[in-house]
């Protein structure tokens, strides 16, 4: 019964989370063609078929069956229902047709416009409620590298110290991973090793890896320091104390908390543990792991150790952390579209589709509550309104150009155009959904 509560779970995280991003993207049309006095026949939750609603004044607000988008119905504009009956009348004055170019452009971006103001708001409130957490990248000094893993595989070795990426240094530790720096078409670290800077270029498969493995955490810095002893346990009776530090097991050095985990969980039977105390003196003590493989031993806390920054900032400077982290965000996305439209990554292992958005959203939601479900959300806004506004007919970036080319020649493309292109878009929209879908559950099922 479990994997039914957590299907059913990751459906419903999924679609309030949809519904957010699809509400406050189509009220972005409608508001805006109210503002310039366009009718407005629908405005949809989800395609149809149509399942309730009600009518107010002009407009049918309602829910319908599919649940993957929605779409406001402006009078007289040729749009995903392929209607063009009215094209036999003359245009009137509250139609789409009938107002000037500029107009129809608001409108057909307002919608994008008003996914990156959410994504602003959502990043503004969870800087302004939470405030910022930051580790100052140079208390995190050297660290650990795990042999066979992707950060060994690309060229970084144990004792490192990372001091820049792309050739610019940073301040904290967070900025190594921002999607605006990794999607860099030349992603690149600096490290010191042995007091010489070595540049370390990722290669192109990168981005790629990085989806399935760990790369850079700041645990791995943490020194093999105990902090805390649990009662009872093997460690306590071997005489082991708070404040000694792991210096080698079995005649193996050890400098670092993960390295010293990793040998406790690989050792086949007791530990001959080299120990360095408060006092300067070393001394030998033999452990036998429990059942578990562990022995009842605390790092050290990373707040404390790594001089962690606690930021409260007030409301202006939130709303510039979070218009800051927006554009950081959505200049990462478009980085990481143009790789994969340009093949430099993989589309197979990096696009997704319904199935890889709503784990990600459960995930997301699980590990960090109701900051993971409003994190996500942002992001989602942000690729929403990324692929909102490319340039495929259906979409707005569709309608957009038409608008274009009309400002530009001063006619608009014929109806038999539109609605030609508009058919080509919509199958092409209906085979990549297909095909993302299909691609999410192959991967779900070799995960």
């Amino acid at each position: 019964m479990d994997w039914i509560l957590n299907i059913l779970t990751t459906i419903g995280i999924f679609v309030l989370a949809l519904f957010i991003l699809v509400l406050i993207h189509e009220l972005g049309h409608f508001l805006a063609a109210k503002l310039f006095k366009m009718r407005v026949d629908r405005f949809s939750i989800g395609f149809p078929p149509r399942l309730f609603g009600k009518k107010i004044g002009e407009t049918d607000y309602c829910i319908s069956a599919t649940p993957l988008g929605g779409y406001v119905k402006i009078a007289g504009m040729i749009d995903e229902s392929m209607d063009t009956e009215f094209l036999e009348q003359e245009p009137q004055p509250w139609e789409f047709r009938s107002k000037p170019v500029w107009q129809r452009i608001i409108v057909i971006c307002a919608g994008v416009i008003f996914n990156m103001i959410l994504a602003v708001v959502i990043y503004t409130g969870i800087t302004n409620f939470y405030g910022e957490t930051r580790i100052p990248l140079k208390n995190v000094g050297s660290m650990y590298i795990a042999p066979k893993s992707l950060a060994a595989n690309v060229g970084f070795k144990t004792g490192d110290k990372v001091i820049a990426i792309n050739g610019h240094h940073v301040k904290y530790f967070g900025e190594l991973m921002s999607p605006d720096r990794i999607m860099s078409d030349h992603l690149s670290y600096t490290v010191d090793r042995d007091g010489k800077d070595v540049v370390l270029n990722m290669p192109a498969n990168f981005i790629d890896r990085l989806n399935k493995e760990a790369f850079l955490e700041y645990i791995n810095a943490i020194p093999s320091k105990i902090s805390r002893i649990v009662p009872d346990s093997p460690a306590d009776k071997a005489g082991l104390r708070a404040g000694e530090k792991v210096v080698s097991i079995n005649g193996k050095p050890v400098n670092y908390w993960i390295q010293l985990v990793g040998m406790i969980k690989g050792a086949k039977g007791p530990l001959a543990m080299e120990i360095a105390r408060p006092d300067g003196a070393d001394t030998l003590v033999h452990v036998t792991p429990g059942s578990d493989n562990t022995i009842g031993i605390y790092m050290l806390n990373p707040e404390k150790y790594f001089g962690v920054e606690h930021i409260q900032l007030g409301f202006f400077a939130s709303i510039g952390a979070g218009a800051s982290r927006t554009w950081n965000t959505t200049a990462g996305i478009v980085k990481g579209f143009i790789k994969l439209f340009s093949g430099s990554i993989s589309i197979r292992k990096n696009l997704g589709g319904p199935v890889a958005i709503a784990n990600i959203t459960r995930q997301a939601t699980e590990l960090g509550g109701i900051r993971g479900f409003w994190e996500i959300t942002a992001m989602l806004s942000i690729t929403l309104a990324i692929m909102n506004i490319l340039p495929i007919p259906v979409l707005d970036g569709g309608h957009l150009m038409f608008l274009i080319y009309e400002g530009i020649t001063r006619r608009e493309p014929s109806p038999k155009v539109r609605m030609t292109l508009q058919q080509i878009g919509f199958i092409f929209i209906i085979g990549l959904l297909i095909f993302v879908t299909f691609n999410d559950i192959l991967r779900t099922i070799g995960n």
